[in-house]
């Protein structure tokens, strides 16, 4: 399995390894997440991309949905779907794709036919993806949010998206057999503890803490959606914990998972 960050992020004109937007693309056909779908995908991706995998419906994490989908409108041949709970469905349905703020895709067709196409799954549920086999389990973020475990019949990968602590997520991941890696969010340092907690998120104490739960010890583990004004003061403090198999994850890298 590879897996990809895709950059989001210029200063200087240059793309930086700071994280505005979470975009993850596995084998260059499938997506958790679209934030710099748009934005970063190369012409490869562009063209084989037409999964969608969303964790939950913060800008970030869906801001390059709509300019992707409008980019390739007339390409379209396989539609793509969007795999996302109803929750986050409706959030696209009623606040995006409503002719408001961006064209409703799912009424829309190119001479190929229906260009969008939406995939419901329910926490717990185990569906497919492309030749993936992703688990959705429930995270703990400030609106309905979920993670994964995915697997291609080879690798497989726990993947948290945005959460703060959780119980939930551990006892699935810690039942699964044979994992590769995990993926897990630390947007905050320390001294904005009370702003992490307040949004649901994790700084490195709080993940030092969460990691104790993580019973594969010898599992790589990447820190993930690092907030990009704080990122290197993140990284200091992440690596000071001393935590065994602890990375961060860097931006644009092709992992061999």
């Amino acid at each position: 399995m590879k897996i990809q960050l895709l950059p989001s992020t210029i200063e200087n004109g240059q793309v930086t390894n700071k994280q505005h937007l979470s975009c993850f693309v596995i084998d260059d056909r499938v997506t958790i997440d679209a934030g710099s779908l748009a934005m970063s995908t190369n012409e490869t991706q562009k063209e084989q991309i037409r999964d969608v995998i969303l964790t939950h419906a913060h800008i970030d994490h869906i801001a390059g949905l709509p300019l992707f989908i409008d980019d390739l409108f007339a390409n379209i041949v396989k539609p793509l779907e969007i795999y996302a709970t109803n929750e986050v469905i409706k959030i696209l349905q009623e606040d995006i794709f409503n002719w408001d703020v961006y064209p409703n895709f799912a009424e829309l067709e190119n001479e190929n036919g229906v260009v969008l196409k939406y995939c419901p799954f329910e926490v717990g549920e185990i569906f497919d993806s492309e030749h993936l086999k992703i688990k959705a389990i429930n995270v703990n973020h400030k609106v309905p949010a979920v993670g994964f475990v995915i697997s291609d019949g080879k690798s497989k990968i726990a993947f948290t998206g945005d959460t703060a602590e959780m119980d939930e997520f551990w006892n699935v991941i810690n039942d699964e057999l044979n994992l590769k890696a995990l993926l897990i969010e630390c947007a905050f340092p320390n001294r904005l503890g009370e702003l992490a907690d307040i949004s649901h998120h994790m700084t490195p104490c709080i993940l030092e803490k969460e990691l104790k739960k993580f019973e594969h010890k010898d599992c790589p583990i990447y820190a993930i959606n690092l907030k990009p004004m704080y990122h290197d003061e993140i990284v200091k403090e992440l690596n000071d914990l001393n935590v065994k198999n602890l990375n961060i994850f860097e931006v644009d890298k092709v992992y061999e998972i």
